[in-house]
C-alpha cells in the first residue's frame, strides 16, 4: 500500500478508505511511538482531540479517543473546534500530543486525521513514518502491550477549549474592530461559533452565513471555496469588507466591500506592510510559494521587502519559516501563517489581523489590497503525459525558453508535474490575457507531444 500520511495528515473517504478500526489503530500507533520517542517520560501522558462537524467525526472521534485511553493516554476531548485551536490548545495546555479529524475543504465524504506534536507545532515526517509501520505491523496481528487498572488512560471533556483560544486571538489583535460590519462565512464548518465570537469581542458589528452546520452540509457551496454567497452578502449588507473560512478554518479568503474576492496573495501583501510598520516582520522578509502571483513578487519588491519562494503546500512555507525565523508566510489559496501567534495557519486569526488593518488605517480593503496588482494567470492541465520527464525533455526546455524571453519581465512561466496523477500543469502570467492564453496553450502543445 502507499503512504498513509500525506502532506496533511491521514485522508480519505470516511468509512471507506479511513475507517474506525484505522483510527483506532493509528492513536494506539501513535501512543506507543511517542512512548519510545520519550515523549512522555516522567508523566502522565495527555493528547488533546478536536474535530469538524462532519457526521463521520463523529464516530471517528469515539475510535480515536477509545485508542488513546486504551494506550494509558488522558484525552481532552475539545469537541468542533478549528485545526489551529487544537494545535494552539496543545501548546497551551502543555498536551504531548494533539489530534484533529477533518478534511478541510474536501466535500462532507471524506475526513481525515492530523496528529500535532507537543507545542502544537505539525508532527515529524519521521515521526509519521514510524507510527504508519508500527500500525501496519499490529494491524497483521502482532498484539499491543496495554495497561491496565489505574494505568488506562482518563477521558474528559475540555469545555473551556472555545473560550481559551478567543481570548488567545483576542489578546493578539494590535488594535479593535470598532465601527466596521464584516460578513462572516464559515461553510458550516469548525469555526461556525468560534469566528464569529471572536470578531465580536473584539468589536466588530458581526453579519453571519454559514454558522448551521448538519453534519452534512459543510463546505456545500459556502465558504472559502465558494465566495458567491459572501460576496453577495457583504454588497447586500453593506459591509466593510467579508471573510471566508474553509472547513478546519486553517484559511482565509476575503471580499472587499464592492464584492471582490481579496484572495491569499492580496491578504499576505496587507499583513507584510502592516507588520512592518510595527517592526514584527522579522528581516522584512515574507515566504510564499512559487503559486503566488507575479504581481504578489513585484510588489513586494516595489515596497523594500524580500520574497522567499517554496514549493507548493503551506508546510513547505512553515517549514522554511522556522528554519528561518521568519514571521509571515502562506498561499494563494488562503493558509496565512503569522508565526508569533500561531503554529499553522489560521484563517481566524487572519481575517482578524485583515480586519484589524482596515480598522486601524481607515482605509478601504480595496485600496488597501490594490498595493498589488493581480497579473493574468492561465492554468491548462495536460493529462496523459509522462510527468516525470519534464525536467529531462529539450524540446519542452527550449519552449520555455522561448516563452519567457517572449514575456520578459511582467511574465513568467510554470511547469509543475501533478503528484499524485499522470498529467502537467502549465502556468503563464502576463501582463494581458490574451498573450497569457495564447503562450499557455502553445506550451500545452509542447508538452503533449514532448511527454505524451
Amino acid at each position: 500500500m502507499g503512504r498513509l500520511f500525506g502532506t496533511d495528515g491521514v485522508r480519505g473517504v470516511a468509512n471507506a478508505d479511513l475507517t474506525a478500526e484505522m483510527a483506532l489503530g493509528l492513536s494506539v500507533a501513535a501512543a506507543h511511538v511517542l512512548a519510545e520517542a520519550g515523549t512522555f517520560e516522567g508523566h502522565r501522558p495527555t493528547a488533546v482531540v478536536g474535530r469538524d462537524p462532519r457526521a463521520s467525526g463523529e464516530f471517528l472521534e469515539a475510535a480515536m479517543v477509545a485508542g488513546l485511553a486504551s494506550a494509558g493516554v488522558d484525552v481532552l476531548r475539545v469537541g468542533v473546534l478549528p485545526t489551529p485551536a487544537v494545535a494552539h490548545l496543545t501548546g497551551a495546555l502543555g498536551a504531548d500530543l494533539g489530534v484533529m479529524l477533518s478534511a478541510s475543504h474536501n466535500a462532507m465524504p471524506d475526513n481525515g486525521i492530523k496528529f500535532f506534536a507537543r507545542g502544537g507545532h505539525k508532527l515529524a515526517d519521521e515521526l509519521e513514518d514510524r507510527i504508519e509501520s508500527v500500525y501496519e505491523e499490529h494491524r497483521t496481528g502482532a498484539p499491543w502491550d496495554r495497561p491496565t487498572g489505574a494505568g488506562v488512560g482518563r477521558v474528559r471533556d475540555y469545555e473551556e477549549g472555545l473560550d481559551t483560544y478567543v481570548a488567545h486571538l483576542v489578546g493578539v489583535l494590535p488594535n479593535r474592530l470598532d465601527g466596521l460590519r464584516i460578513v462572516l462565512d464559515e461553510a458550516h464548518g469548525a469555526a461556525f461559533r468560534v469566528s464569529p465570537e471572536a470578531f465580536a469581542r473584539a468589536g466588530a458589528e458581526v453579519v453571519t452565513i454559514g454558522t448551521q452546520p448538519d453534519g452534512l452540509n459543510i463546505n456545500d457551496g459556502c465558504g472559502s471555496t465558494h465566495l458567491e454567497q459572501l460576496k453577495a452578502a457583504v454588497v447586500e449588507h453593506g459591509a466593510a469588507l467579508g471573510i471566508a473560512h474553509d472547513g478546519d478554518a486553517d484559511r482565509c479568503l476575503a471580499v472587499d466591500h464592492t464584492g471582490e474576492e481579496v484572495d491569499g496573495d492580496q491578504i499576505l501583501a496587507v499583513l507584510a506592510l502592516a507588520m512592518r510598520e510595527r517592526s514584527a516582520l522579522r528581516s522584512d522578509t515574507v515566504v510564499a510559494t512559487v503559486m503566488s502571483n507575479l504581481g504578489f513578487k513585484l510588489a513586494m519588491e516595489r515596497e523594500g521587502i524580500r520574497f522567499v519562494q517554496t514549493a507548493v503546500g503551506d508546510r513547505y512555507v512553515l517549514e522554511q519559516m522556522k528554519q528561518q525565523g521568519y514571521a509571515l508566510g502562506g498561499e494563494q489559496s488562503g493558509h496565512v501563517i503569522v508565526l508569533d501567534h500561531a503554529t499553522t495557519g489560521d484563517g481566524t486569526l487572519t481575517g482578524l489581523l485583515l480586519a484589524a488593518r482596515v480598522a486601524e488605517t481607515g482605509r478601504p480593503l480595496r485600496e488597501l489590497a490594490s498595493v498589488m496588482e493581480r497579473l493574468p494567470q492561465v492554468l491548462i492541465n495536460v493529462p496523459d503525459v509522462d510527468r516525470t520527464r519534464v525536467q529531462a525533455s529539450g524540446e519542452l526546455s527550449a519552449a520555455v525558453t522561448e516563452a519567457e524571453r517572449e514575456l520578459g519581465e511582467t511574465g513568467r512561466v510554470l511547469l509543475r508535474p501533478s503528484g499524485t496523477e499522470p498529467l502537467v500543469r502549465v502556468m503563464v502570467e502576463a501582463a494581458d490575457i490574451d498573450q497569457a492564453r495564447s503562450v499557455a496553450e502553445r506550451l500545452a502543445d509542447v508538452v503533449k507531444s514532448a511527454l505524451g
